[in-house]
């Protein structure tokens, strides 16, 4: 894609400093740009970039004020983070392909959007839809009367099992999976366990994100549900009958066990653990490799450690545990000297 600066100013709302005839071909990083692309400063650790960068144009705040003379042509705009995921999408963007590869395996009952695609060596099972422009790439398993949505990107080996729906605008990527059985095993006198049927099902609302890795159990009974807009990163644990708010993040390696209600707009951070039955109130905050052992009632507050408490009691808290080690020191040496007088 070529584009002038004028023509993307005008898609960005942006206002130009510089030659409007500029022409940019690529996006780049500031540090790494060359002639013809276009990059982007958004945080103050870069700006020194923003005075040698080779990039044509670079994208940066209304409010910018350069302490050096910049040569690149500028594009001031309200949200840089915003225009890159355009930028971006504009430059990097997949062609969109419709059709079913004859090497797929499509069961005669499916309803297939004619704009949807489906690739090679996809097995779909009867009763499935898939609505306008989803692209369901190579390798993927959908079982029996899952519902997928429009603007669908599945990535190749994700499997998504019966009854499962998936809205608009979702992205699964590798090695997903969906709708596999809940942990549900019932002790039996002699010490084995038997098994709980799970059979409930998964449904993913629209413009969720879901890293690859990642696995989403079926409900015991009723719905694990993720809500519009949630992002999940790759190689999380969704347990039966999890439900996940809407616009809320969970960042890679966090735990989630079953039935727990996690509000909206929270940030779960890396490695979390939250035990089951409980509940995360709205705009919740749980700082990396913390472990949630209570419900969280209060709504927009910050969480670390495990068992979590307030964020900064925690960091006080470390403060004082850093310190142990010369405290014990000290208390050793007083004892000694207490012994010597004694003696």
């Amino acid at each position: 894609m070529q584009i002038n600066v004028k023509k993307l100013a005008a898609l960005l709302n942006g206002t130009i400093e510089g030659d409007e005839a500029t022409i940019v071909s690529k996006a780049s990083k500031i540090e790494e740009a060359g002639p013809g692309s276009i990059a982007f400063l958004s945080n103050p650790k870069y700006e020194s970039y923003a005075y040698t960068t080779k990039a044509s144009a670079l994208l940066v705040a209304k409010d910018f004020e350069p302490k050096e003379v910049v040569h690149p042509t500028l594009i001031r705009v309200d949200d840089v983070y915003k225009s890159v995921a355009f930028l971006l999408e504009q430059f990097g963007g997949q062609h969109k392909r419709a059709g079913v590869s004859e090497k797929a395996d499509v069961e005669d009952s499916v309803d297939i959007a004619a704009s949807a695609f489906v690739g090679s060596f996809t097995v779909v099972a009867k009763g499935v839809s898939i609505g306008e422009d989803s692209q369901i790439e190579s390798q993927v398993s959908i079982g029996e009367n899952v519902k997928i949505g429009k603007n669908v990107k599945i990535y190749p080996g994700v499997r998504i099992y019966s009854d499962c729906e998936i809205g608009d605008n979702c992205i699964l990527h590798s090695n997903v999976v969906v709708g596999s059985d809940g942990f549900g095993f019932a002790p039996n006198p002699d010490g084995t366990y038997s098994k709980i049927p799970q059979i409930g099902n998964v449904i993913i609302e629209d413009d969720v994100e879901v890293g690859s890795n990642t696995t989403i159990d079926r409900a015991t009974m009723g719905s694990t549900i993720i809500r519009k807009g949630a992002k999940l990163d790759s190689l999380l644990m969704i347990a039966h009958n999890v439900e996940v708010g809407s616009n809320t993040v969970i960042a890679a390696q966090a735990g989630i066990a079953g039935s727990t209600k996690i509000g909206e707009n929270c940030i779960i951070g890396g490695q979390v653990g939250i035990v089951g039955h409980v509940q995360i109130a709205n705009g919740t905050q749980v700082q990396a490799q913390s472990g949630i052992n209570k419900s969280l009632k209060k709504e927009n507050q910050r969480w670390y450690g495990s068992p979590v408490m307030p964020y900064m009691d925690y960091l006080k808290s470390f403060s004082i545990f850093r310190k142990l080690p010369k405290v014990e020191e000290r208390i050793r040496n007083l004892e000694k000297k207490q012994d010597q007088k004694a003696s």
